[in-house]
């Protein structure tokens, strides 16, 4: 019986940890893109397109990301990453931008990244970081379209756009959501409101953690009596049977 519980456990972990691999396995595949902190509306926020190789037998050697032409971006500095060369592409709008006060006639249209060495091999990923903005303020998401080129020509393209209220497409293009923009107006946060904002912090865990030791102490001190009463009532019990049986000793000498 034992042996049998044994392997129904080990067959359940099995089955679960299959389930496990086959669930979380396609969520790691996709090509995406994440804000580090948050992309405020309005404001600039640097991002992280990550790649995952996909390919047992071969090396991603090239990434071209397209960017949004329904609401484009003046502004995209890519970060320099050994190992690779980088392309910034810039396209004339047909509508111009207007960014601190300037009028600006062109937008970067596709950004590429080629391997000049090994790429991405297989079993790893790779961030590949960039500085945007500024970011529109009438949505709240961006889409780009990556292209995916591995060193056996396989390319693959995450490009189609998910659609609301139906499944994730097997290729879906990286979007980047967009906070709102802050209150007063600012897109970014100042050395001095961090500062200040730290200093908050600080005091608010300094209150926090004086609360709770405050009261923790009557716990405490609960705690110690309950401790010294229970020695005591053990001793006083004790010191009663030990009188007992020598009462008994004595009945039985007389």
């Amino acid at each position: 019986m034992k042996i049998f519980k044994g392997s129904r456990v080990a067959a359940v972990g099995a089955l679960a940890g299959s389930a496990v691999l086959v669930l979380s396995g396609p969520a790691f595949a996709h090509v995406s893109v994440s804000a580090e902190g948050t992309a405020a509306k309005g404001g600039y926020a640097t991002v992280n397109f990550k790649v995952p190789n996909e390919r047992d037998n071969a090396s991603t050697t090239k990434l071209e990301v397209s960017f949004p032409t329904d609401h484009p971006l003046a502004s995209a500095q890519p970060e320099a990453l050994d190992g690779w060369k980088i392309q910034v592409t810039k396209s004339k709008l047909d509508k111009p931008l207007e960014l601190h006060g300037e009028k600006i006639d062109e937008a970067v249209s596709k950004i590429t990244w080629t391997a000049t060495g090994k790429g991405i091999q297989p079993g790893y990923f790779q961030k590949f970081p960039l500085s945007i903005g500024q970011l529109p303020e009438n949505t709240d998401e961006l889409v780009f379209k990556a292209v995916q080129t591995y060193s056996n020509k396989d390319v693959v393209r995450w490009i189609e756009v998910q659609q609301k209220g139906q499944e994730e497409p097997e290729n879906p293009a990286p979007v980047l959501a967009l906070s709102a923009a802050s209150e007063d107006g600012h897109h970014g946060s100042s050395t001095a409101d961090s500062d200040s904002d730290s200093d908050a912090d600080t005091a608010s865990d300094a209150k926090a953690a004086s609360s709770t030791t405050t009261a923790a102490e009557p716990a405490d001190t609960s705690d110690t009596t309950a401790r010294v009463l229970g020695v005591v009532g053990i001793v006083v019990g004790a010191a009663g049977v030990a009188y007992g049986v020598m009462a008994g000793r004595r009945r039985g000498d007389a």
